[in-house]
């Protein structure tokens, strides 16, 4: 069964989330190690904290205990107090995993309702979760389709392509302290994906002066393709000092800019000079206190969030009607899925019997055309109760076929050894014809 440990904006402070993304290492090993727990997906971005997982409920006492044990699992992981997690987060179970994603994915459960970088995070916690062996059948179902909806969504109504992100909400909020983007001296911290966007945002409006730092040695290459500025490992104070602009946006689990670090590089600047620190990191870039330095302003995700614009409704509305009929799809298939043991037992009934009625008539000169002509009788005889079957599992009901099944012909679908594949069973008499042919 599908499950979704979310944490998030929505949910919790950006403190909560800050020690989440610091130990995520250690949950995602803890769940690992958990013999319940069969595969997993954890993402982890700047303003959520997700686990999705495939649990087998067979290896615990009750679902509600599956609940719990997640709950307390990741708070001991992460160090967090069992009950701050309880009342900063959300289990989500069954069919709702797949509208929670979808919506993820979508850019609807975002800081900034549309923003473009979530489907690339989603698909790349995806993907190193398939390198690290821990997606199942389900989760690579589950995953894929979020994709192609995240994709419906951007190609259909436009949501998702209007340059929305954190990095813009918080250039729009610095607009009121710039008076001329051409003047502004710009310093990057870290050379990721959102160095690049933040980049890319600055130069939109009217930024030419810019230089990068980076504690992993990656200034240099990343100046260069970008055309910009490299500083120097052991720089970064006086390069504080010389911008009026530093925006941070790495990855490191420590704190880089530092109380201390901002009072000497304050100390090196003319009285008039202000700074303005914008912290996109997480887990946190800059130390809190920096904003209590004289003639410095930080805005970090917390502040900037506060701020997000509200949803434009048509757009909105349209993308939530499209990740609703995804969700819908989704959990049909699923259902569907949930009788394709009871048809490939019933299949393996039918085909017995034919067989031990072939095996009387073999001796017969008229064999091949009595073979033919039952085994389409066969493959007929099964149409309507694979339709039937699929019909049911739709509404909700499979378990009334699976039931009878059961009932009418003594076959127990747990116990046939059968291998589900794709199509159990003819999906119209043409194709039961065929089979026969």
């Amino acid at each position: 069964m599908l499950f979704c440990f979310t944490s998030s904006h929505r949910t919790a402070g950006f403190d909560l989330l800050d020690r989440l993304e610091r130990g995520a290492g250690a949950v995602i090993d803890a769940i690992r190690g958990q013999e319940a727990v069969t595969g997993s997906v954890v993402l982890a971005t700047c303003n959520r904290f997700e686990a999705y997982l495939d649990v087998d409920l067979a290896k615990l006492e009750l679902r509600d205990h599956a609940a719990a044990a997640l709950i307390d699992l990741v708070a001991e992981a992460a160090a967090v107090d069992v009950d701050e997690l309880r009342d900063g987060s959300r289990l989500i179970s069954g069919d709702a995993v797949a509208s929670h994603l979808f919506s993820v994915s979508s850019g609807l459960e975002s800081v900034v309702i549309g923003e473009g970088e979530i489907a690339g995070q989603v698909r790349r916690a995806y993907i190193a979760a398939r390198s690290s062996g821990t997606v199942t059948h389900d989760l690579e179902r589950l995953f894929q389709s979020a994709s192609r909806t995240s994709r419906g969504v951007k190609n259909t109504t436009g949501l998702m392509t209007q340059g929305r992100s954190m990095v813009r909400l918080a250039l729009d909020l610095a607009e009121s302290r710039v008076a001329d983007w051409g003047a502004v001296r710009v310093l990057l911290v870290g050379t990721g994906r959102y160095a690049a966007a933040s980049l890319a945002a600055l130069r939109d409006r009217g930024v030419t002066d810019a230089a990068v730092w980076s504690r992993t040695g990656r200034a240099q290459a990343f100046a260069v393709s970008h055309a910009i500025e490299a500083v120097p490992a052991d720089g970064l104070t006086a390069a504080v000092a010389s911008a009026d602009l530093v925006i941070t946006c790495t990855v490191s689990p420590a704190l880089v800019i530092t109380r201390d670090l901002v009072d000497e590089a304050m100390e090196l600047t003319e009285e008039a000079h202000r700074l303005l620190v914008v912290d996109l990191g997480l887990p946190r870039n800059v130390e809190a206190a920096v904003s209590e330095v004289e003639r410095v302003e930080l805005l970090d995700l917390e502040t900037i969030s506060l701020h997000a614009p509200l949803e434009e409704l048509q757009a909105t509305d349209s993308a939530r009607e499209l990740v609703g009929a995804a969700a819908a799809e989704f959990a049909a298939k699923t259902a569907e899925r949930d009788v394709e043991p009871a048809l490939v037992a019933l299949r393996q009934h039918v085909f017995e019997k034919l067989d031990a009625e072939i095996a009387r008539f073999a001796s017969r000169q008229d064999f091949g055309d009595i073979e033919r002509a039952l085994r389409h009788f066969a493959g007929v005889l099964l149409h309507s109760p694979s339709v039937r079957a699929r019909e049911l599992a739709r509404d909700g009901d499979a378990a009334a076929f699976i039931d009878g099944v059961t009932a009418v012909f003594g076959v127990d679908p747990a116990t046939t050894g059968a291998t589900i594949t794709e199509s159990v069973a003819p999906r119209n008499v043409a194709e039961a014809g065929r089979e026969t042919a």
